[in-house]
C-alpha cells in the first residue's frame, strides 16, 4: 500500500523558504549596516585625521608668519644701519676732501690771481677772482686740472672791470668746476709745482 502524506507539506516548505529568506535578509540588513557603520567610522577616521594635519599646517604656517614678519623687520633694521653706514662712510671720505679742496684752491692760484669767491653745490663749485691778464687765467685753469680734486674746470666768464677795480688786477673771471669723488681723490695732494708759474 501507498504512503499518502495528507500534511501541508508545501506550506511548510515556503514557510521554512520564507523564514531562511527573512533570516538571509536580516543577515544581510546587518551585514550592509556593519559595512555602512565601517566605512562611516573610516571615513570619519580619515577627516579627523586631516583636520590634525591642517590645524598643524596652521599652526606651522602661523610660526612661519612670524619667522617672516621678523625677518622683515630685520631686513628694515639692517637696510637702516646700511643707510646709516653709508652716510658715516660718506662723511668720513668726504671730510678729507674739504681739507684736499681749499690746499689745492691754495696751491693751484698763480702769481697775478686774486680768488675772491669760492661756492660749492653738490659736486660742482664755483670759483670767482680778478687777474691781472688772461694767461694768468689760462695759467690757473691748467693747474686746476693738474690738482687732481677739481675735473673739468671751464672758464664761464672773463671781462675787464670798471675805473672803481684795482688797476693791477683789471680782469674779473668765473671758472666752474666738478668736484672730484673722494676715492677718486690721491691720499697724497700734489705739490703745486705749476703755481709757481
Amino acid at each position: 500500500m501507498r504512503k499518502i502524506n495528507l500534511l501541508p507539506w508545501r506550506e511548510e516548505l515556503r514557510r521554512e523558504a520564507q523564514r531562511n529568506f527573512m533570516i538571509l535578509l536580516i543577515v544581510a540588513a546587518v551585514a550592509a549596516a556593519g559595512c555602512v557603520f565601517a566605512v562611516n567610522r573610516y571615513f570619519d577616521a580619515q577627516i579627523s585625521n586631516q583636520n590634525q594635519r591642517n590645524a598643524y599646517l596652521n599652526t606651522e604656517i602661523a610660526k612661519l608668519d612670524r619667522q617672516i614678519a621678523r625677518i622683515a623687520e630685520l631686513d628694515e633694521t639692517r637696510s637702516r644701519l646700511l643707510e646709516r653706514k653709508q652716510v658715516i662712510e660718506d662723511l668720513q671720505a668726504n671730510r678729507t676732501l674739504m681739507v684736499r679742496l681749499f690746499d689745492q684752491l691754495v696751491r693751484t692760484v698763480p702769481t697775478g690771481i686774486r680768488l675772491l669767491n669760492a661756492r660749492q653745490v653738490g659736486d660742482q663749485i664755483t670759483i670767482t677772482g680778478t687777474s691781472q691778464s688772461n694767461a694768468r687765467v689760462s695759467t690757473y685753469l691748467r693747474n686746476l686740472e693738474a690738482s687732481g680734486v677739481l675735473h673739468n674746470p671751464q672758464l664761464r666768464i672773463i671781462e675787464a672791470e670798471t675805473e672803481e677795480t684795482d688797476s693791477q688786477m683789471p680782469y674779473m673771471f668765473t671758472v666752474a668746476a666738478t668736484v672730484a669723488p673722494p676715492e677718486t681723490v690721491d691720499d697724497e695732494p700734489q705739490t703745486g709745482t705749476e703755481a709757481a708759474e
